[in-house]
């Protein structure tokens, strides 16, 4: 059992910001699509504003008000509606108990207040991993860190005019083992870590690895120095999904995919310890979010809010 544990311990170091302890859970699996609300309902005609989503520190909700209001969380400038009135917003790691949305357009505003719930984070201590992969000094390693972060912030710019967001996310692996959750602390060799901002699925080498959601692809390397095979989804509005340590990338970028689509298979490159997936989320290229509780979230956030149009 002990040896068992070490074993985790150690996949756990595997994605390139920290990771937290875990128990592991039951396999989980990709679920089914979410079923279609009826026609599109059309969007607002005057200003309003309702949102539905995952209130919780690390989730994402939706919000749907007139078409080209702009939108702000707590005072700052978040995006602008869609032509469909919706808006993508997070809610960080850091985020206080209550939130403020509000949508501004034709001189007027729309505001609204919401209960964030709170969350605890672990601290996990993780030594012996290559000094390398934890406090790089070799200069040909920090030059290619580099270029890779160059090629990272690209990927992360892109904000498509697509709407992947409604489709309800699913999970990406069919099967596996949860070995790692979202925001917690590491300390690895002695040295703290930023939180780790990754959803860790063990499964073995080869098990392909699902878009959650439609979008498109805004990068795809077969071997970076920290995240090994790494792969970015765009599913509209800076809604960024990443699948980090494969063995086998199926998608280029400018790809669009489809809920569902194989876009590669899980592997254990990069600083990886053992086969797995680490799934990460980011809004923007601003706010890192729990792509885990967006499962549910999205999900609920579409059905209520075309329910209510």
């Amino acid at each position: 059992m002990r040896a068992v544990a070490g074993l985790f311990a150690l996949l756990l170091a595997a994605c390139a910001a920290g990771e937290a302890p875990a128990q592991p859970e039951a396999p989980v699996a990709v679920e089914h699509p979410v079923e279609a609300a009826g026609p599109a309902n059309p969007p607002p005609t005057t200003l309003s504003l309702r949102c539905a989503g995952a209130f919780t520190q690390g989730g994402v909700a939706l919000c749907r008000t007139l078409p080209g209001a702009s939108v702000a969380l707590d005072g700052a400038t978040v995006g602008v509606a869609d032509a469909d009135g919706w808006v993508v917003v997070g809610f960080t790691r850091e985020h206080a108990a209550a939130a403020e949305v509000s949508a501004s357009a034709n001189g007027g505003t729309a505001t609204a207040r919401f209960d964030i719930a709170p969350r605890e984070f672990d601290i996990q201590r993780v030594n012996g991993l290559p000094q390398q992969t934890v406090t790089p000094t070799d200069p040909d390693v920090l030059a290619r860190i580099r270029r890779e972060a160059a090629l990272k912030q690209e990927g992360f710019r892109s904000t498509a005019n697509i709407e992947g967001f409604l489709d309800g996310f699913v999970l990406p692996i069919e099967g596996g083992t949860v070995t790692g959750r979202w925001g917690n602390q590491r300390i690895l060799n002695g040295t703290p870590s930023t939180p780790h901002f990754g959803y860790d699925i063990a499964a073995p080498v080869g098990t392909p690895v699902h878009a959650p959601a439609s979008g498109v692809v805004t990068l795809a390397e077969p071997d970076m120095h920290y995240e090994g095979g790494l792969v970015f989804i765009d599913h509209g509005q800076g809604l960024i999904t990443m699948y980090l340590h494969m063995s086998r990338l199926d998608v280029h970028v400018g790809d669009t995919v489809e809920q569902g689509q194989v876009i590669g298979a899980v592997g254990a490159r990069g600083r990886a310890t053992g086969p797995h997936l680490c799934w990460r989320m980011k809004l923007r290229n601003t706010q890192q979010l729990d792509p885990s509780v967006a499962i549910d979230g999205l999900a609920r956030a579409r059905a209520e809010l075309l329910a209510q149009n």
